[in-house]
């Protein structure tokens, strides 16, 4: 994914906002706990208070004494931070053997006669203590006794430790879990997109001419509206191409009577009307055709098989000279296609084939193949050649090099306009057969699946 993408972006969002309600809630979860293990290590010490209370009795002497032990080793485990104390006025009486030489300093302000009292304090060697205390009086002590028992925060803190990193890396894989889920979900609820994208290639391409297939409801409009636009700009074309035909022929028919008028008288008046006249339908034709290319070479899915129309140039070109058996040789890969119009083709190739069979000898070559994105097709022929200083000449509107070779002089001039106007060009060199070498490049349809299918299947 891309970052200026729309799934980068939902992605994103969805992980931002995942994100923020894990880490959310794994507080609030993580703060629940801690509570609730905070309330049972005091119910638990509040039940060791209770049995210590239970146990502890006046003797006939008005001493405190302890009738059994409460029965959990940790109170026998010297400093183990589980302590108990009987504490009276004078300070105190009795203490659990853990406490070995130490005594605890409870606050003795925040203990209760009427309820026990639990708080946190800094007990023996530094030891965070949770403490829980209360005043009760016994039969035959004459004072009421403070009782406290404690027991060590640190299995409090273990345990939440426990807890935390195990709610980390669960919540941790749930919201990888999400994450990959929304990646899922907006991969396939982005896919009919993908399809459109793959859809106007192929129509680009020439693979085909409108949208198919159906697309979900929210994006149906869409489809539609470019399938519409495609018709329109079909229509929109057809249309400038009947009026510019339209025109040729409301031209043609004038510059034909002025022709015939001036041919039918001799004069240098009517030979003057004779050569404008002839000149006038050279460039009537040439821009004609220039207006017909400049339609239709932004036309969506044009696409052009270039084998099949030299094929029909070359038969049609070895009737033409047929008295001087030029040889016509067609090398390259035959599945290259030309994504533009079929006519606009012809009108460069025949140019360029027709030219290089008049200053030929006895062979002309015609190779064609793609490069990257271009299609290059190379006329090559035997004949005379063109000095290099020459190159730019043959270019120029009505010139020509030799006058006795048949021709308007407009040919190269036309190949290199309409080869513009779909982003091309024509280059011009010398041949490894003695002659000219003329490289037309052109824009390259992309191949088809089926052109590939049918590739494939003789090599089977």
């Amino acid at each position: 994914m891309r970052a200026n993408s729309l799934a980068f972006r939902l992605v994103v969002g969805a992980g931002m906002w995942i994100a923020a309600a894990i880490i959310a809630g794994g507080i609030v979860l993580s703060a629940v706990f801690r509570d609730h293990v905070e309330r049972s290590f005091d119910a638990q010490l509040l039940v060791y208070l209770d049995a210590l209370v239970s146990v502890t009795e006046g003797d006939n002497r008005g001493r405190v004494v302890i009738t059994r032990p409460l029965g959990d080793p940790r109170y026998e485990q010297p400093y183990s931070g589980w302590y108990w104390q009987i504490s009276g006025i004078s300070g105190p009486m009795l203490r659990s053997r853990s406490l070995w030489d130490q005594a605890l300093t409870p606050d003795f302000a925040l203990i209760s006669p009427s309820a026990a009292t639990s708080y946190q304090m800094q007990g023996i060697q530094s030891r965070q203590l949770r403490i829980v205390g209360r005043d009760v009086s016994i039969p035959g002590i004459v004072s009421s006794l403070q009782f406290v028992v404690t027991g060590d925060r640190a299995a409090i803190e273990a345990e939440i430790q426990n807890f935390n990193t195990t709610l980390a890396w669960s919540l941790g894989l749930f919201g990888c879990g999400l994450v990959l889920a929304v990646f899922i979900q907006v991969r396939f609820g982005l896919l009919p997109l993908r399809r459109i994208s793959m859809a106007l290639s192929a129509i680009r391409s020439g693979r085909e001419s409108r949208l198919a297939g159906q697309f979900p409801s929210e994006i149906e409009p869409l489809a539609s509206e470019i399938n519409t636009l495609l018709e329109h700009n079909e229509e929109v074309l057809e249309r400038a191409r009947t009026h510019v035909g339209n025109l040729a022929h409301a031209l043609k028919t004038p510059i034909s009577v002025l022709a015939n008028e001036s041919g039918a008288r001799k004069g240098s008046l009517e030979e003057a009307v004779d050569k404008q006249t002839g000149i006038m339908r050279r460039y009537v034709d040439h821009y004609l055709s220039q207006a017909r290319t400049a339609a239709s070479s932004s036309v969506l899915g044009a696409r052009t098989e270039v084998l099949p129309v030299i094929e029909d140039l070359r038969r049609t070109l070895k009737r033409i000279h047929a008295e001087r058996s030029i040889e016509l040789e067609v090398h390259g890969d035959p599945d290259t296609s030309f994504r533009g119009e079929r006519h606009d083709l012809e009108e460069m190739l025949g140019n360029l084939i027709d030219n290089a069979c008049k200053w030929a000898r006895a062979r002309v070559w015609i190779t064609m193949g793609v490069e990257g994105t271009e299609l290059k097709i190379a006329i090559e022929d035997d004949g005379p050649g063109l000095a290099p200083e020459k190159h730019d000449e043959v270019f120029n509107r009505g010139h020509r090099l030799d006058e006795a070779t048949p021709g308007s002089g407009l040919g190269l001039a036309i190949v290199r306009d309409t080869a513009g106007l779909y982003g091309g060009d024509i280059a011009l060199c010398e041949s490894d057969f003695g002659g000219l070498k003329v490289v037309l490049i052109l824009p390259a349809a992309e191949k088809g699946e089926g052109q590939e299918a049918e590739k494939e299947e003789p090599a089977a």
